[in-house]
């Protein structure tokens, strides 16, 4: 099982960051092709369980995200074909440690540490694609303690999630089982001990999970 993640997907986030990066002096220019990195299999994390907030590591964001399941092995895969390529969906938290990617980004390093460590990839509920309107019209939002903090359309992404499969499949095999997060909208923030983080498809609750 392989998780994808893609970054910087929701042009609000991106001045998000951008503005971010120019406080830290880091220059950051916008890519064509979309921002794929991977994390772990044991960044996994369901079933409710709870996130232990890895102290050492410095401050963890949460970043809301729209998850597709992948159902069938595929390669090279045309764009127009991708929707056969995924069965289920659902809203999972992709944590980052923000500081050090911060020093990771100033030392021209790879993100794995900061985005791929034990615990770092939560998912919801599945729901299956044909109960849900078209992939590119869904709303999901995140919630922390009761109050809304990220909230957006799917149709809102700059690479849709067909061609971000189409694009993943060109550089790995994708198989049965592999998830893919499709990138988080503006409104990322912190995370504290006793944070209770919700997550709602099409008003649906699929995510549901404390931070330890």
């Amino acid at each position: 099982m392989k998780i994808f993640a893609v970054g910087m997907n929701y042009d609000l986030h991106n001045k998000e960051i951008k503005t971010a990066l120019l406080q830290q002096g880091v220059a950051e220019t916008a890519d064509r092709d979309p921002v794929i990195f991977t994390k772990a299999d044991s960044a996994l994390l369901k079933d409710r369980k709870p996130f232990f907030l890895p102290d050492f590591m410095g401050q963890i964001d949460y970043e809301t995200e729209l998850v597709v399941r992948i159902c069938k092995l595929g390669k090279s895969i045309p764009e127009r074909f991708a929707h056969r390529y995924y069965d289920a969906v659902t809203v999972g938290i992709d944590f980052t440690a923000r500081e050090l990617q911060k020093k990771l980004r100033e030392q021209g390093q790879p993100w794995e540490i900061c985005k791929g460590f034990d615990g770092s990839a939560v998912i919801g509920e599945w729901i299956a694609k044909e109960e849900l309107p078209d992939i590119q019209a869904l709303h999901f939002r995140g919630e922390i303690n009761g109050h809304t903090v990220q909230e957006t359309c799917s149709s809102e992404m700059i690479h849709s999630v067909d061609k971000l499969v189409s694009y993943i499949s060109q550089f790995f095999t994708l198989k049965t089982g592999d998830i893919l997060y499709t990138g988080t909208p503006v409104g990322v923030g912190p995370v504290a001990i006793g944070d209770h983080i919700e997550g709602f498809l099409e008003e649906r609750k699929v995510l549901d999970f404390y931070v330890r």
